[in-house]
């Protein structure tokens, strides 16, 4: 997947009444490809497209729940029913990123062939799965397997099926340390997506300069053949949630310094050129903020392409 990406300073935030206002900088050489906005026109973009920010009464921790899978696992759909569930009851708070990918990567179970021909991996992806799985110690064997907003828990990042709804209620009912909020503004005729975001820290302890943020983007559903717990093949089965690849950066991330400051909180700006085999409809965006240190992701968000 071939994305233009890009971040850049945002210039001085204003005050007023109850908006927070995140204005173009005044000089309007910026790293955004604006070749993705119709017309063009950086300057237009700025005075028309350019996002306000309110701001953020939000008060609640968001899960993302990571479920490393692969189409030659036969346990694999029971997990996948298991993390659909659980974003069922928790629409608003639960997102779900399947990851084709082992604790070695690329494995027997994601691997391709005349029988399973479609590659569901990306270069993110296997290696966010060989992170978790190399870590000394770690439980992560085999498929399927998840995290849960990457929460050490017995020890362990990574958690079997059967533990992630009630490790999903415990991350909900913590004190949210990040806030983070985004608009994205989409253009048909360019395919082009513009990604604003601003993070804010609550918690003073957590350290900023171990946090990045990270933009994934993920295919809602398409049909492929699943191994079955039953060993049989199933050819319409529905594959959700898929884990495309990262956007503006590797998986990691990208890190909160200095440069992306101002009047106390973060801003990160990215243009994507969404690729030709996506519909924009049924793909949407997830954005957090990952702890470089310990790995826990301390919030995320969802946002659709529209």
């Amino acid at each position: 997947m071939k994305n233009k990406v890009f971040i850049f300073l945002i210039g001085l935030c204003l005050l007023s009444c109850d908006k927070i206002e995140n204005p173009y900088p005044t000089s309007i050489s910026t790293q955004l490809d604006y070749t993705l906005y119709p017309g063009g026109d950086s300057i237009a973009y700025a005075n028309s497209e350019w996002p306000v920010f309110s701001v953020n009464n939000n008060s609640l921790r968001n899960v993302m729940l990571e479920d490393f899978t692969g189409h030659r696992c036969t346990f694999c759909p029971i997990a996948a029913d298991t993390a659909h569930s659980i974003y069922g009851d928790y629409p608003q708070r639960v997102f779900v990123s399947t990851i084709h990918a082992g604790p070695e990567g690329l494995g027997s179970f994601q691997s391709v062939s005349s029988s399973y021909p479609i590659d569901w991996t990306n270069i993110s992806g296997l290696a966010i799965g060989e992170h978790f799985g190399s870590m000394p110690g770690s439980a992560f064997i085999g498929n399927p397997r998840g995290t849960i907003n990457r929460i050490l828990n017995g020890g362990q990042h990574t958690a079997g099926v059967n533990d992630w709804r009630n490790y999903t209620q415990a991350a909900m009912a913590t004190n949210l340390k990040v806030n983070l909020q985004a608009e994205i503004n989409y253009y048909p005729s360019t395919r082009g997506v513009f990604i604003h975001s601003e993070i804010d820290i609550l918690d003073q302890s957590v350290n900023v300069n171990d946090l990045y943020t990270v933009v994934i983007l993920i295919e809602d559903s398409v049909i492929g053949k699943q191994k079955m717990p039953d060993n049989s093949t199933d050819p319409n089965y529905i594959h959700r949630d898929i884990m495309r690849g990262s956007i503006g950066s590797f998986w990691q991330g990208n890190q909160l310094t200095i440069n992306q400051f101002n009047n106390g909180k973060y801003y990160f700006n990215y243009s994507y050129a969404l690729p030709s085999q996506y519909d924009y409809s049924n793909v949407h965006l997830l954005i957090y903020v990952r702890d470089a240190i310990t790995e826990e992701v301390y919030q995320v968000i969802k946002k659709k392409i529209e």
